[in-house]
């Protein structure tokens, strides 16, 4: 990371003076990653990095992680516990260093039973829940986020367009996703981003299906891949859907109002945008379609180490979106037992708009067989 690790530690502890709390607890995950510049596991053993509001951070690490953690060049008091000993004293001893009385913490991070050890520890101990607070460092990206985004987007464009070379009639859903898999680590990502959807015919109508075994695909069918891959920490997230041999007038008509949704939102989208706003526009090209009855999600998400995170492209949110943001302009329509489809692609806000780092092609593709 080219900012400092104080630096970094340093973001956080404003966070805690901007809520009026004497520190923030990080535990590992996304927001941890971003602070330390490595990432460590998440499992039954408690980890955690406290940064005060005023003062050296702390933290509280396993004895079998300190061989890792010395690489990280943290500077402040670190309590070791050992799976012998349990982690209590640790906890205890960490708290009388800290000498705070509040605590700022991520809600939708921080598991019960640490939480519950920072009790035990200091039972008059004040928590909050701050993750939109903590959260919202890693809205703006740098530039060297936005950079491992665009390889993971490239990583990602590259296996799609190689497995839709190789996309026939007869394929099982379970295959073309093995296939995508396959691709994807065959281009260089570190990991996937999550789970990949191969959703083809009356399953591309289920916003998150599962590939199946049992069916092939077959001339006329929709075919919905929503994927990505992941490169230094940063995720993709791509959706194209695609038909096989023909589409019908009604597939046509469907794509094309997606297609029309999806360019509205990047029409519209610039810094001081809200997310309400764009939704607004997508959301009302589809509204004003035949095919309102089958809008079934919003328009997207903030992307970046997570695959969904703030801020989220939905209406009554007026989250205004700095420039920096990057999040998913995907709407779809979806007729459960007929066919859905998506377009998705991952849109940086800049000062005067915005660039989409997704680059694959949206035009409908009709797939010879």
């Amino acid at each position: 990371m080219s900012q400092p690790l104080s630096s970094r530690l340093a973001s956080y502890a404003a966070v805690a003076a901007e809520l009026g709390l004497d520190a923030v607890a990080l535990v590992p995950g996304p927001n941890f990653t971003r602070a330390i510049g490595q990432a460590f596991m998440s499992h039954e053993r408690p980890f955690l990095v406290v940064i005060p509001a005023d003062g050296p951070a702390a933290a509280l690490v396993p004895n079998l992680e300190l061989g890792s953690w010395a690489s990280v060049g943290f500077e402040g008091a670190v309590f070791d516990w050992r799976d012998q000993t349990g982690y209590a004293t640790a906890f205890a001893a960490l708290m009388a260093h800290l000498d705070i009385s509040s605590l700022a913490v991520e809600g939708q991070v921080m598991r019960v039973f640490v939480h519950h050890a920072l009790k035990r520890a200091q039972p008059d101990l004040e928590i909050t829940d701050a993750e939109a607070a903590i959260s919202a460092l890693r809205m703006i990206k740098t530039a060297d986020d936005i950079a491992a985004m665009r390889v993971a987007i490239g990583i990602s464009e590259r296996a799609l367009a190689r497995t839709l070379d190789g996309l026939r009639p007869g394929q099982t859903e379970k295959q073309i996703e093995q296939t995508l898999v396959r691709l994807m680590f065959e281009e260089g990502a570190d990991d996937l981003a999550f789970a990949p959807i191969v959703a083809a015919g009356d399953n591309s109508a289920k916003p998150h299906a599962h590939a199946r075994e049992g069916y092939a695909v077959r001339q006329g069918d929709a075919v919905l891949f929503d994927f990505g891959a992941r490169k230094d920490g940063f995720a993709a997230d791509i959706t194209r859907t695609v038909f096989l041999g023909h589409a019908t007038d009604e597939a046509r008509e469907v794509y094309d109002t997606v297609l029309r949704a999806n360019l509205a939102g990047l029409a519209v989208t610039r810094a001081g945008v809200t997310a309400h706003e764009i939704d607004d526009v997508v959301t009302g090209v589809l509204e004003a379609s035949p095919f309102a009855g089958r809008i079934r999600t919003k328009t997207g998400h903030g992307l970046g180490r997570e695959v969904h995170e703030a801020p989220y492209i939905m209406r009554g949110n007026h989250l205004s979106l700095p420039a920096g943001t990057v999040y998913t302009n995907e709407p779809g329509l979806y007729e459960i037992g007929n066919f859905g489809v998506r377009i998705e692609d991952d849109v940086l806000v800049t000062e005067d708009g915005c660039t989409s780092l997704t680059a694959f092609p949206k035009e409908l593709m009709v797939l010879p067989c």
